[in-house]
């Protein structure tokens, strides 16, 4: 076991002699860093940034990159219970969800599935009326179909 561990060092040694002894034959002298350098690296690196950004922003136009990820969520109404407390309905799918929003944590309070949805949105209604009144008759216990 000290052999292979002796001739693996001495292996490793060699190998490093050779390769620091084709570096320095290969050295060269390094000129000075001058104002061209840092302005042709600079003047690179503001092209490639905006050949980049441009891409982006024409990938975008062209729908090749999705800007709505929340395509089936909507957030139907809300209700604020306080200066920094909330509880809002949201719609995901077929199935809503009474979520309690603070500025710590968003909790789940109900989960409505099939019958059991308090309403459907529609663009002439006002919807966080409709759902501060329908959460005050649940809460009372008063439902009305």
């Amino acid at each position: 076991m000290k052999a292979l561990l002796k001739i693996s060092i001495i292996y490793l040694c060699s190998i490093t002699a050779v390769f620091s002894a084709v570096e320095e034959g290969a050295k060269q002298t390094v000129t000075s860093l001058s104002y061209a350098h840092v302005l042709n690296w600079t003047l690179g690196l503001i092209f490639v940034l905006a050949l980049f950004l441009s891409c982006v922003w024409v990938m975008k136009k062209m729908g090749a990159l999705p800007t709505n990820i929340k395509d089936g969520m909507k957030i139907i109404g809300g209700l604020s219970l306080g200066v920094r407390e909330k509880i809002i309905l949201v719609q995901i799918g077929e199935k809503q969800l009474v979520l309690a929003v603070t500025p710590g944590r968003v909790e789940k309070l109900l989960v409505l599935e099939g019958e059991d949805i308090l309403f459907q949105q529609s663009k002439d209604e006002n919807t966080n009326t409709d759902f501060s009144q329908k959460l005050k008759q649940i809460m009372s216990g008063t439902v009305d179909e």
